[in-house]
């Protein structure tokens, strides 16, 4: 238990950085919208890599417990956010952007739906 607690640790720690850093580049190209596309693009990209991941191992691959821990709940988990998700979503609709909460949430959705259900389709 103690070495997979470390696997979730270590990965979340550097998913979290990835998530910063990605979600920085992001908002640097987007500066001037209203949308919040830095998280829904770190989203998408980790629906997208923890769809590789199952996809992989239902195609029949192994991957140690620990590494698919450090990958799943460690790596995916720190680098997508659904409180940010959330706390995004709160804003607009304490703002009066109706419109935009819900293209943001319907993307999300669609596209973190779609995202994981193309990882698990390389595999297959």
């Amino acid at each position: 238990m103690l070495r997979l607690t470390l696997c979730v640790f270590i990965g979340s720690g550097i998913g979290g950085i990835c998530r910063f850093l990605l979600s920085r580049a992001v908002g640097t190209l987007t500066a001037q919208s209203l949308f919040p596309w830095p998280t829904l693009l770190v989203n998408i990209a980790g629906c997208f890599l923890i769809g590789l991941i199952y996809g992989y191992i239902a195609a029949g691959h192994s991957i140690p417990p620990h590494i698919q821990t450090l990958l799943t709940a460690g790596f995916c988990g720190g680098l997508t956010t659904f409180s940010t998700f959330s706390h995004e979503n709160l804003l607009l609709f304490s703002q009066g952007n109706l419109p935009t909460l819900l293209l943001y949430a319907a993307l999300s959705l669609i596209l973190g739906l779609t995202a994981a259900a193309a990882g698990h389709a390389i595999f297959r």
